[in-house]
């Protein structure tokens, strides 16, 4: 099980570092409400001054449900002037059920996407942190009873170890390493069952997801020449990250530009993400898993993108840091396990081989 306090310390000293003054936007769910409140107790202890705001669960499917079309297209005033306000937000994820918007038309959570640009272009400017916390519905989507489920984000959150600021400050050290690896590097292919894909990198800078901004967390990633991409890859991992499951992805590009695209399961919330922008059908992000506490798919992205011996590619957005330039509403992390049969290799050199670093 996870002890609320130890998450707590974890996300206060971890992951946003808090500072006496400051003023710390939390917001998850109601099922959360132990470790909100904990977190809540931590932030105080520093000096901070915490905003918390729990929402019953449901609540992403009923905005749907009753919103009007100025609902879908804005942001009122009082939640953008909150974000304005704020020096850091956390969320932490607690869903009642596995995939809140399986029902809701595609369109409109494409719609939905772009009306909420100004608010995520304001908070990603500040510190955030986006966690996960057990809830049954989330065990059954992983395919776990609830006490193993919490017993392997226990895990995958290092709060097993006797020191977990230690563990996440040495995953980084190790993380840093990979990253020497890849500054030089010109093009990156990759292959696998049905996948033969070739990127450019260079010049790129690659970031080290320590667990700073998502917790957990494990990987490395940069965000490649937009119009680099050719190939195709194949998806092997289920995603959720539009809140509905989207399964069998298979995506063709020529010149960094996606010119085919089917999902064996879920294929109209495919077609809606790439019909959000222009930019929607160019790759924003190339990220390499590390975590080796997180051993298998659970249908959340947050943790299925950090799998020790995955990649992933996320359409849309870019993260300015690395370089990237490439702008959308969308930015959708989409995932291939390395570990039967796959490799990476970076200018002709391999550095990954059945999803383990060579050398």
């Amino acid at each position: 099980m996870i002890d609320p306090d130890a998450f707590a310390v974890l996300l206060a000293d971890w992951c946003l570092e808090v500072q006496p003054r400051q003023q710390i936007l939390i917001h998850s769910t109601t099922l959360a409400q132990e470790p909100a409140a904990a977190l809540y107790r931590a932030v105080l202890d520093r000096g901070g001054w915490p905003l918390l705001r729990l929402e019953p669960p449901g609540l992403a499917a009923d905005f749907f449900r009753h919103a009007s079309e100025q609902h879908l297209d804005e942001v009122p005033g009082a939640e953008l002037a909150e974000a304005r306000a704020v020096d850091a937000s956390v969320n932490i994820i607690a869903n009642a059920v596995a995939n809140p918007l399986a029902a809701v038309d595609p369109p409109l959570v494409s719609r939905r996407a772009r009306g909420l640009a100004p608010l995520r272009e304001v908070l990603v400017q500040r510190r955030w942190t986006l966690s996960i916390w057990p809830t049954p519905a989330q065990a059954q989507q992983a395919g776990m009873p609830e006490g193993e489920y919490a017993d392997f984000l226990n895990r995958a959150l290092m709060l097993d170890r006797p020191d977990p600021v230690a563990a996440w400050a040495a995953l980084r050290d190790r993380q840093a390493e990979i990253i020497d690896r890849l500054t030089p590097a010109r093009e990156v292919r990759i292959q696998s069952a049905g996948t033969d894909l070739r990127l450019n990198v260079a010049g790129r800078t690659w970031i080290n997801s320590d667990g700073r901004r998502n917790m957990p967390s494990g990987e490395v990633f940069t965000g490649p020449h937009e119009g680099s991409a050719n190939g195709t890859i194949r998806f092997d991992v289920p995603s959720s990250g539009r809140g509905a499951e989207v399964s069998g992805v298979e995506i063709t590009f020529s010149d960094g530009e996606v010119v085919a695209a089917h999902a064996h399961l879920g294929d109209q919330h495919l077609q809606a993400a790439l019909a959000i922008d222009a930019g929607a059908r160019r790759l924003g992000e190339l990220g390499i898993g590390t975590n080796t506490g997180i051993d298998r798919a659970t249908g959340s992205t947050l943790l299925d993108e950090k799998i020790a011996g995955t990649i992933h590619l996320a359409l849309g957005r870019s993260y300015p840091e690395t370089g990237g330039v490439n702008e959308s509403a969308l930015h959708w992390d989409l995932i291939c396990d390395l570990r039967n049969g796959g490799t990476v290799s970076i200018d002709g050199q391999a550095l990954i081989e059945d999803g383990r670093f060579v050398g």
